[in-house]
């Protein structure tokens, strides 16, 4: 399972479309910009094979509870996130978004928001996550997030994630088009869950323009010949930059949950690698834009982003 958040890091009850994928939706129609999302979360709910709708119901939150439970690993009598806690930001306007698959109303995906701060058309992503085995799942679910946003006047929607967990980046990043634009260093302090045990909380909160196009290409440029600035725990370069200073280059491990278990120093050293390249790009005003499929992520300035 992934998910975003603490893994960092992916409709009143609305009547669920049976015989075929559905986006179930519990308002009116939010202008020209969600109407063509709309027919996208339809397209991603169909070819994950997922109904999505929003839950408001005791049993329904509850379930989604314990879908949290699983993901991270806590025992379903503490959950990371309170069934009590989703029902009262359900209360306060947010939204639990739950995908069921069409064939027994299996709970593959979930997610939870709430809106920013007053006078910003903004939405904050509390927390995704998605059965990793069924794949799609945690596309769809952040296409019904995008479609309840935009139908309530939002134009940007941000989480955050573990930077380490390089699939989630390329979801994030590449997948779904956002951009890296904070990087918050040991943002939650210790964690004690099955996923992040021992190490530190850094997480990147990426912002994603709701009325944009979409996906875009990794947008590695030339990396191998930029010349190396920093080194890994590996022996490897950590992290290159060109010389007209536009692009930043990063590498993460291959697999750092695996890694966090077997060998928990090493992950922090990595950790603490990736932070220093992270902070100090950042400072100079760099975002992330991309993450390739070898596990590096590509950070732009503002003037070279672009989706070539």
């Amino acid at each position: 399972m992934t998910g975003e958040g603490r893994a960092g890091g992916l409709m009143a009850d609305d009547p669920v479309a049976h015989g075929s994928a559905a986006v179930a939706t519990d308002s009116a129609p939010g202008g020209t910009a969600a109407t063509g999302v709309r027919d996208l979360a339809s397209a991603a709910a169909d070819a994950a094979g997922v109904t999505l709708r929003t839950v408001h119901d005791v049993t329904g939150i509850a379930a989604v509870a314990d879908f949290f439970s699983d993901v991270w690993q806590t025992p379903r009598s503490t959950p990371p996130y309170p069934a009590e806690v989703l029902h009262s930001l359900v209360h306060a306007g947010g939204a639990v978004h739950a995908a069921y698959s069409l064939a027994g109303e299996r709970l593959t995906g979930a997610s939870v928001a709430v809106f920013g701060p007053p006078g910003e058309a903004d939405v904050y992503s509390f927390v995704a996550a998605a059965v990793a085995s069924d794949r799609g799942v945690g596309y769809a679910v952040k296409q019904a997030q995008r479609v309840w946003a935009l139908e309530r006047g939002a134009r940007t929607m941000r989480w955050t994630f573990d930077p380490l967990v390089g699939r989630n980046a390329r979801f994030n990043l590449v997948k779904l088009g956002a951009a890296g634009t904070e990087y918050l260093v040991d943002f939650y302090g210790p964690m004690a869950d099955g996923v992040n045990d021992g190490d530190e909380s850094d997480r990147l909160t990426v912002t994603w323009d709701l009325a944009a196009p979409g996906s875009r290409t990794a947008g590695e440029g030339d990396r191998d010949a930029a010349p190396a600035t920093h080194r890994a725990p590996d022996g490897d370069p950590l992290a290159r930059r060109d010389l007209a200073d536009s692009r930043v280059w990063c590498r993460v491990p291959d697999d750092i949950v695996k890694l966090r278990t077997a060998d928990p120093l090493l992950a922090l050293r990595w950790r603490h690698a990736v932070r220093k390249v992270f902070t100090e790009a950042f400072a100079e005003g760099y975002t992330a834009t991309g993450m390739s499929r070898d596990g590096w992520y590509t950070l732009t300035r503002p003037s070279s982003e672009g989706h070539a």
